[in-house]
């Protein structure tokens, strides 16, 4: 078992380093290891390109004889963009298949470690499961709901403060932190904020790294379409950008945003607002698996009471702001009492410089 561990946490590690170069598809590691030797690793790198099964067997040679696949996801059973692995697998010679978790993908879900076991091969299911799961949170979030995983974060001080009473919000963290929000950004297909930081901040919302890296699509909710021909957001040459508005929007200046290359997207509205939840189903229908939520107040709560934020990594900075009027994460209505409020699950705590950044998932059964 303590092997069985050590094999899969190194596979985990492999399938780690291609977070966000995957999607749609799952990050997968495999580790092929034959009388305590490893003979071959591989992982996922790019959807459409050769599976992690596919590159450890590559690697392995004939040293897959009688030897053990770790595996981080169960091995496809369907045909894609490439062969099931599952019946790669099952030719391989390997005796025994550790595998981390089931593939939820509606496709695959048991069949690919049924066809296995059938063949005559051992197989083990649940080493580091939950490690696998939370790997691939975002992926098992798709297929199960068919939206984008949406990440919630904020950036505030002690006293929860994201902005003063004028709007002004640069910078509450350091930079080792901002630093890691463009790592963040990097990972997602899209970033999401609202017309009102357009209009209080303009921000460019496009990543910022040393060496390669690639801008997510840039999502505004602008239910009026009050956003400026001008803004950062409406050059379209580095990144792309969706404004989700209303139905009944102005065509004029919906041609204008047209023509600057912005992509418009009409959703329901409910009671004058947009519906959150058809937005983000659309967004998933054109490609878009996972969201960084960076809105302002209003935005936080709205995604927060539909139960539309799947994780939330908050930044604390050593400041205090003070002030009834300065700025906080989630505005929205009030609520009556403390058993109101959306429960969540403390992951992980850590230091990123001099802030303290809290990763908490929303416990959905409370």
């Amino acid at each position: 078992m303590k092997h069985d561990q050590e094999y899969m946490k190194l596979a985990l590690e492999l399938a780690e380093s291609a977070l966000g170069k995957t999607n749609p598809n799952p990050v997968v590691g495999a580790v092929i290891v034959k009388d305590g030797v490893i003979v071959g690793t591989g992982l996922h790198r790019k959807a459409g390109e050769p599976h992690a099964e596919v590159h450890a067997f590559n690697m392995a040679g004939d040293h897959a004889m009688d030897a053990t696949l770790y595996v981080t996801l169960e091995p496809c059973s369907h045909y894609g963009k490439t062969p099931p692995c599952a019946l790669l697998v099952k030719n391989s010679g390997v005796k025994r298949v550790v595998v981390a978790t089931e593939d939820p993908n509606p496709q695959v879900a048991g069949r690919g470690i049924s066809i296995i076991r059938e063949a005559g091969i051992e197989v083990e299911v649940g080493i580091l499961k939950k490690e696998a799961q939370q790997l691939n949170e975002r992926f098992i979030h798709n297929m199960i709901h068919e939206m984008p995983f949406v990440i919630s974060k904020v950036a505030m001080t002690l006293d929860g403060k994201i902005a003063t009473h004028t709007g002004h919000s640069q910078w509450i963290t350091g930079e080792t932190a901002r630093k890691e929000v463009h790592l963040l950004r990097n990972k997602v297909d899209g970033i999401l904020i609202g017309v009102g930081t357009v209009l209080a901040d303009n921000p460019k919302l496009t990543t910022r790294l040393d060496g390669p890296s690639k801008n997510p699509i840039r999502i505004i909710l602008d239910t009026n379409l009050r956003t400026p021909l001008n803004a950062n957001i409406t050059d379209c040459k580095e990144a792309q950008t969706i404004i989700v508005t209303a139905a009944n929007i102005d065509s004029e200046k919906a041609m204008a945003l047209k023509g600057k290359g912005v992509d418009l997207l009409a959703v329901s509205s409910i009671n004058g607002k947009l519906d959150l939840k058809n937005a983000l189903q659309q967004l998933y229908k054109i490609g878009i698996t996972d969201i960084l939520l960076e809105g302002g107040s209003e935005v936080n709560a709205s995604f927060m009471r539909e139960g539309l934020i799947q994780k939330y990594l908050v930044y604390i900075a050593p400041k205090i702001a003070g002030g009834a009027n300065s700025y906080t994460p989630f505005r929205g209505e009030d609520i009556e009492k403390v058993d109101e409020a959306v429960p969540l699950r403390f992951e992980k705590t850590e230091w990123i410089g001099e802030d303290i950044k809290i990763t908490a998932y929303p416990i959905r059964n409370a």
